[in-house]
């Protein structure tokens, strides 16, 4: 199927979080949402998200760099051309533009969402998924004390979220994660995200988190660092789930031949595109390494790709797919994503397109510049 593009309209949304977010690196209290309209020559739309954040602490792209980039070399690229279908966006990218990944994946994804409303069939059947409901996880931020992480933990617990993951830092770590693991018992489904926070003169500390029967501990070391995480991977029992240091299919691969992991957190937004997350998924399957989910703190837009993507099978833990309640007084979609009391969000398997309604009232609301992108 051919498919030709019109237009990108391109919008800035400013959401502030229900609470501030801090993670080793900085904290967040509001977010800087691009989201993108992308509009088929025949008139089909469909709406995308740019994850990128307002600084490169986590990744090279940002908000301001992701709108030049698709501003002046992505769209000239794929407007007013005949595409080979969505599977074809991502080799195309990257062949002619270097970095920019999660420019390129708001182009791509939003592709993918475009195809699917043309089809007339849901986003998570357009890309190969097989699941009608998802497990759910949290992450939740550095906090001031073990006893209110603990007191966090617990009523996370409760309300039902299959997995928990505690971001730390080095002096915001193993007595934090020790009050967790005691305040709700053996069974509960932990795990830590570091962000890169530690180096390898760090090992008698990270070899104190093996006593916490954790489901993994993602990214201790360096973002681009595959080395010396298999160095680290040979000294714990906790399996190592990469992050940042997974930005494409060869990356991963790379991780599977030197050992330097054992999980995966697949973030569409930061390996370029669906179709590199597929790869990825289907390389892991393969060589029998579980995947899961994270989140970007995305508006419910953003949430839709990652719902969809997680349909998937081989996405085997829950992933950080919490509802729009979490993090939000108000999404900027209809319906709201919702999780069930057993911890589980529902895929809109039968619903066209991302499953979800912009609430145009509301982004209009929060809109602090917009632009559209022709051909020239």
């Amino acid at each position: 199927m051919k498919l030709r593009l019109k237009r990108i309209d391109l919008r800035e949304v400013q959401l502030p979080l229900k609470e501030a977010f801090e993670i080793s690196s900085g904290s967040v209290k509001t977010r800087r949402i691009l989201l993108l309209k992308l509009e088929s020559v025949d008139g089909e739309i469909a709406w995308s998200e740019c994850v990128a954040e307002d600084t490169p602490n986590y990744y090279p792209d940002t908000t301001d760099t992701a709108r030049i980039a698709i501003r002046e070399w992505i769209a000239p690229l794929v407007l007013e051309r005949d595409l080979e279908g969505p599977e074809s966006i991502y080799d195309l990218l990257e062949e002619r533009i270097r970095g920019h990944a999660m420019a390129k994946a708001s182009v791509e994804m939003g592709l993918w969402a475009l195809t699917a409303e043309i089809r007339h069939i849901s986003l998570s059947r357009l890309l190969g998924g097989t699941r009608d409901k998802i497990p759910v996880g949290i992450s939740i931020g550095i906090q001031k004390t073990p006893d209110e992480l603990a007191a966090r933990v617990q009523q996370c617990v409760k309300q039902g979220y299959r997995k928990i993951k505690i971001k730390i830092k080095p002096g915001k770590d193993i007595e934090y994660v020790r009050a967790v693991r005691q305040a709700v018992g053996p069974g509960v489904p932990l795990m830590v995200d570091a962000n890169n926070a530690y180096t390898l003169d760090d090992l008698p500390r990270l070899r104190h988190l093996d006593e916490f029967g954790l489901m993994m501990i993602e990214q201790p070391l360096a973002w681009d660092d595959l080395v010396r995480h298999a160095r680290l991977q040979k000294e714990l029992k906790t399996p190592i789930c990469l992050d940042e240091s997974i930005s494409n299919v060869e990356r991963a691969e790379d991780m599977v031949t030197l050992g330097s992991g054992r999980i995966i957190n697949i973030k569409p937004g930061r390996v370029g595109g669906f179709t590199s997350s597929v790869r990825i998924h289907n390389l892991c399957q393969r060589h029998g390494v579980p995947v899961w989910c994270g989140g970007m703190l995305e508006s419910g837009v953003g949430r839709s790709y990652n719902v969809a993507l997680a349909s998937l099978p081989n996405f085997l833990l829950p992933g950080d797919i919490s509802p729009s309640a979490r993090y939000w007084e108000r999404d900027v979609i209809t319906p709201e994503w919702t999780m069930d009391d057993e911890g589980f969000i529902r895929v809109p398997i039968d619903k066209r397109g991302i499953g979800v309604t912009v609430n145009m009232n509301l982004v209009d609301q929060l809109t602090v510049w917009s632009e559209s992108i022709q051909k020239r």
